[in-house]
């Protein structure tokens, strides 16, 4: 994907974020309960996930905003093809289970904010115009938004009938 300009991005990420938005108006219970159509996650799994990915590229924008390359992105490249994204994702979901719900909604509404507010203030020669840097972007957001999508979709619908019922 090219890009015009970092506004151009940006609506796009806010947009296809937005379904997501839906979790956080789960109750508790609903946030917990495992959804078989969504490879066994609960909301709360799939909020801890994406939070995760989102709060690594937040740390690697951060780099991006006072420099030309960032070490977190560099390290997780490494790490991912060292151990795999299944060990990793496995890792990231039990460190995200043990937090507070309350504290995990509270991260799960601020992070996207504060990555897109990141991104502003980074050149644009740093992120949507060097090709490396817009494609992990990328990966951490948009295409993950992507990946996960049907998992949302299942875990709202199971939601929505249990409410039904």
């Amino acid at each position: 994907m090219i890009y015009l300009n970092a506004l151009e991005f940006l609506d796009e990420e806010r947009d296809a974020w937005q379904p997501f938005e839906a979790l956080d108006g789960l109750t508790d219970e609903e946030l917990a309960r495992s959804c078989p159509a969504a490879g066994g996650w609960s909301g709360r799994d799939l909020m801890g996930h994406l939070l995760a990915w989102l709060e690594n590229a937040l740390t690697v924008a951060r780099e991006l905003a006072v420099g030309e390359r960032s070490a977190t992105m560099s390290r997780s490249d490494v790490e991912w093809a060292a151990r795999g994204g299944e060990a990793i994702n496995a890792e990231l979901l039990e460190r995200f289970r043990a937090i507070p719900l309350a504290e995990l909604r509270s991260r799960y509404r601020s992070v996207p904010g504060e990555l897109r507010g990141t991104l502003t203030v980074i050149p644009e020669s740093r992120w949507l115009k060097h090709p490396d840097h817009l494609r992990w972007i990328l990966d951490e957001t948009l295409d993950h938004y992507a990946d996960h999508r049907s998992d949302l979709d299942a875990i709202l619908g199971q939601a929505a009938a249990d409410t039904a019922r």
